[in-house]
């Protein structure tokens, strides 16, 4: 690749899906359809160009209209942000895909495709940004477009729903926002690296840093914030779901593991790292347990989302408890592999459970039995998802916990392992609980032609790609941990 074309990607990667978004919007769904996909598959090269390029010769940068920081905007991509925009492109071309399906040539979904660009393009930017205002209207932009992806349902849950997860996201944003504020009052600054250069000693600085954390725990829906997530997820059309889940609460994370790592929050807030670890363990459980109850398989799912969102804050006060650079990189490392590992074995999750829901006309688990015989394909992929979420080996799953695991006993605060692995054996009563009533023999049913034909096509072997993905990222792990140790090292200041 050419080097003025290396020095485009990060532009190229935001622009493709931004343009295509106004593009869908003016045209009936068919046509928008077409353009959704013809800008998935160039997002794509684009994604896995900029991952290539980062793994080659180091984090890029791009200065939007020629202003570099701190006056200007700044794009930055390093290995995170590279991980994170390639892994928006697997899930957004199999998301994409799945709908072209899903909502064929309806007009009843003909908003579904500018929303969705638009919000995939913005988390890109998101992924991007390195300046805390700017990632402040990312962050917005995402939540407009997936309050309204919600609400496409139309149905009365889904409504809902969807005002519930705005006025959520309303409280979160101002509260990040006036974080964001008090954090530029204090040092005169934005831009990440230059407030990572500077202590945040005044009362204020802290504050503002402790609102800001607040904040992006509402979007991420982390216990006892979560209140919006299930009814969210559960009642979307299922694309929508799968996107929730893979990806929009990863935007969110992403600005606070960036904030807590660069920023210091444990030392310029005494006791905050354990206090989202504390709260990571009680989502494990909590949401484990809710999942196991539920009735409706995308409830399921959702609280199994809950839960899965507490593995991510373990990695918070590992990283306060590390006294070397190299073990708190290792726990954002695990982190970040398990956002990726989550994304994929969610996304699969969801799309099957869509599947479900149209081939069968309910997702009610008890009166699932035989769903094996019925519909292979799901059944399949929803159990080796399911695989990845308990951590079995060989999966992406497996290998995020075991680096939390080595971790915590590494740095010595090894009673955070207790969590990470019971969280997987509490994951076995819900995930096992939906195969086996999958497994069930149930004589032939007048509708079994009807799924048959339901799950034919994208619709059916694209949960499966997703799921096999999810076991595949364990197996070939290795390259992305390559490339996620530079950025993870230089976060934590080593």
């Amino acid at each position: 690749m050419s080097e003025a074309f290396v020095s485009q990607l990060p532009a190229l990667t935001i622009a493709t899906l931004l343009l295509a978004a106004p593009s869908a919007f003016l045209v009936n769904a068919r046509g928008a359809r077409a353009i959704s996909l013809v800008a998935a598959g160039v997002e794509t090269v684009f994604a896995f160009a900029l991952a290539v390029s980062v793994a080659q010769g180091g984090a890029l940068s791009y200065d939007v209209g020629g202003w570099g920081a701190p006056v200007g905007i700044e794009l930055s991509v390093d290995g995170l942000s590279a991980v994170m925009i390639a892994l928006a492109a697997v899930v957004g071309t199999a998301v994409t895909v799945y709908a072209a399906q899903y909502c064929g040539r309806d007009e009843r979904y003909r908003h579904f495709w500018p929303l969705w660009l638009f919000l995939w393009g913005s988390l890109v930017a998101l992924f991007s940004s390195n300046d805390i205002f700017n990632l402040y209207v990312c962050l917005e932009l995402v939540s407009v477009s997936a309050v309204a992806l919600v609400a496409l349902a139309a149905s009365r849950p889904a409504l809902t729903a969807a005002m519930r997860y705005m006025l959520a996201a309303i409280a979160g944003s101002l509260l990040y926002l006036f974080g964001v504020a008090l954090l530029y009052g204090g040092a005169g600054v934005l831009d990440l690296g230059e407030l990572s250069r500077m202590a945040l000693e005044s009362p204020a600085a802290r504050v503002g840093l402790g609102l800001a954390v607040v904040g992006l725990i509402v979007k991420t829906a982390l216990v006892p914030l979560h209140f919006w997530l299930p009814p969210a997820h559960a009642n979307s059309i299922s694309p929508v779901s799968a996107v929730m889940s893979a990806l929009v609460i990863k935007g969110s994370f992403f600005i606070l593991l960036r904030l807590m790592t660069l920023l210091e929050g444990g030392q310029a807030v005494p006791g905050l790292p354990v206090l989202l670890g504390v709260l990571g363990a009680a989502a494990i459980v909590w949401g484990s347990v809710q999942a196991f109850v539920q009735s409706r398989l995308k409830m399921l799912v959702a609280y199994s989302t809950v839960a899965q969102i507490g593995y991510l804050f373990i990695a918070f006060p590992l990283v306060d408890a590390a006294t070397v650079p190299a073990d708190a990189a290792a726990a954002v490392s695990a982190t970040s592999f398990h956002a990726l590992a989550h994304a994929l074995a969610k996304g699969a999750m969801f799309l099957a459970a869509g599947t479900i829901l149209s081939g069968v006309g309910h997702d009610r688990i008890g009166e699932l039995t035989g769903l094996a015989r019925r519909m292979p394909s799901q059944a399949l992929a929803f159990g080796l998802a399911g695989v990845s979420m308990l951590g079995l080996p060989p999966s992406g799953g497996f290998v995020s916990k075991w680096l939390y695991v080595v971790t915590a006993i590494k740095v010595g605060a090894w009673w955070w392992a207790i969590p990470v692995i019971g969280g997987g054996l509490l994951a076995a009563g819900y995930i096992f609980r939906a195969v086996a009533t999958f497994l069930k023999s149930a004589p032939s049913a007048a509708g079994d032609d009807a799924a048959d034909r339901t799950s034919a096509g994208a619709m059916s072997w694209i949960p499966l790609v997703l799921a096999m993905l999810s076991l595949a990222v364990g197996l070939f792990a290795q390259p992305v941990l390559d490339l996620l140790a530079p950025a993870a090292l230089a976060m934590v200041g080593g």
